[in-house]
């Protein structure tokens, strides 16, 4: 069995954390570190889709890609930065993020701001360690 060299911080004096995440994430023991640069819901072929939930998992699948290829998986992410283009898909973000983190509960932020491309309604940027 695998073990998490991340340990969830949650202070007893804030609120609980509400969703897939934790208040702060302490990472002891790296060997190594991979930064996801932002990811966005663009294919290999270069296809977008159109709507929101295709789009989240789509980018997710990205960043899967790029964890793959340094040898590790959704249990390395120690921080997740998510972009949104509108709050109004705040509640189908988190619902994905849950689906695709399962149990595992990195450091997460959110922010609503515009993206790069217009077609783009999210980006997703991590940490992950080993």
């Amino acid at each position: 069995m695998e073990t998490s060299l991340t340990t969830p911080i949650n202070p007893a004096t804030l609120p609980d954390a509400a969703g897939n995440y934790t208040h702060g994430t302490l990472v002891a023991g790296v060997r190594r570190a991979v930064f996801v640069s932002g990811q966005v819901p663009w294919s290999r072929q270069g296809s977008v889709p159109g709507d929101f939930d295709s789009q989240c998992r789509l980018t997710w699948r990205n960043v899967l890609a790029v964890l793959a290829e340094a040898g590790m998986g959704i249990q390395n992410l120690a921080k997740v930065t998510t972009y949104l283009s509108d709050r109004r898909y705040r509640e189908a973000n988190s619902r994905i993020r849950q689906e695709v983190l399962g149990d595992h509960r990195p450091a997460l932020t959110i922010i609503i701001t515009d993206i790069y491309s217009e077609d783009w309604l999210l980006e997703i940027e991590g940490i992950a360690v080993e």
